[in-house]
């Protein structure tokens, strides 16, 4: 049975993608699983080419701007800490540079993302139920196709962008087979004419997955997103005579950055990844899982026991210190 937000559908009757409505199958996120590119990444590129977001340019602890990206933000709302790279350990599996289609070298694209997370469950890791499975790919694959001539392998660029739609829904029902079953996927973040056609490729593509009864797919799109803020960026608590020319970088304003909508020329700053964190959680309502019944036992035993060992140390303190200054 297919089961996806209302943004698809509508999305299918329109040119651009609109809001999606809030689902409460939202309200039980345990945790968060993240494949993506440069735009979601937490320092996995970075670890292995230390020059890519180097700090002495501005770029913050290995993302691709001047702060947090909205995954780590959503995750310090949920969960009080930013995401983790998988190379530190974490299940952040995104790398600045990576493809919807496995063409980029040594950087790990969207199919060798899930190689590496199935990696990690082989190894013993384990994924909660209730964990939100975001994917967040699209843009170097439209920077692919616009270079010159056609993309190797491909009959046109059109045919390029329409494949790499197909593989971006099918990593979907992948991860479905390996337990996951709620997902937010993000659209093509390009406004420019291929960035357009590439989103209405995956819309079709993503309206047509068959999936479990209980997957739920919300799709947040970045033209939507962008579209909205060029209008009127004070609804997203940006300045109203908000940079789009110059990029904070080349104007020398790093590290603050908070006038401008492009950090380098080609990634947004951490305000407006800011502002995509509170659009995509004013669309979908994310909040943090609560614990079952049985688990509250279990922590309230837990707690029992802790406060047993703190009075305990407690009096083991107060002797000490009479034995010391008596």
């Amino acid at each position: 049975m297919r089961k996806y937000s209302s943004a698809i559908a509508a999305a299918l009757l329109v040119s651009t993608a609109t809001p999606a409505i809030a689902q409460n199958a939202n309200s039980n996120v345990s945790e968060l699983i993240v494949f993506g590119d440069s735009l979601v990444d937490a320092g996995n590129t970075n670890t292995i080419f230390p020059v890519a977001a180097n700090p002495a340019n501005g770029y913050f602890d290995g993302r691709f701007t001047n702060g947090y990206n909205y995954p780590d933000l959503l995750s310090i709302d949920l969960f009080g800490a930013p995401t983790v790279a998988s190379l530190d350990g974490g299940t952040n599996f995104a790398y600045g540079g990576a493809r919807i289609t496995s063409t980029t070298f040594i950087i790990p694209d969207l199919q060798e993302q899930i190689a590496l997370f199935q990696g990690f469950l082989a190894n013993g890791g384990s994924v909660d139920d209730d964990a939100l499975f975001i994917l967040n790919f699209g843009g170097n694959d439209v920077f692919y196709a616009a270079q010159d001539g056609v993309p190797a392998g491909y009959a046109s660029d059109s045919a390029y962008l329409s494949d790499a739609a197909a593989i971006y829904a099918q990593a979907v029902l992948t991860l479905e087979g390996l337990g996951a079953s709620n997902f937010l996927v993000t659209g093509i973040p390009n406004p420019v004419p291929l960035g357009f056609e590439a989103e209405n490729y995956l819309l079709a593509e993503l309206a047509g997955l068959d999936l479990n009864d209980d997957t739920v797919l919300n799709f947040f799109s970045y033209q939507d997103f962008f579209a909205r803020l060029a209008n009127d960026p004070t609804q997203f608590g940006l300045p109203a005579d908000l940079n789009f020319d110059t990029n904070c970088q080349a104007a020398g304003a790093v590290p603050d950055c908070s006038g401008y909508f492009s950090f380098d020329g080609t990634h947004p700053t951490a305000a407006v990844q800011r502002a995509a964190y509170l659009e995509i959680q004013r669309q979908f309502g994310f909040s943090a899982a609560v614990p079952e019944p049985s688990t509250w036992g279990l922590l309230l035993l837990g707690f029992f026991a802790v406060a047993a060992a703190m009075r305990r140390r407690r009096a083991a303190q107060i002797r000490s210190v009479r034995v010391s200054f008596g």
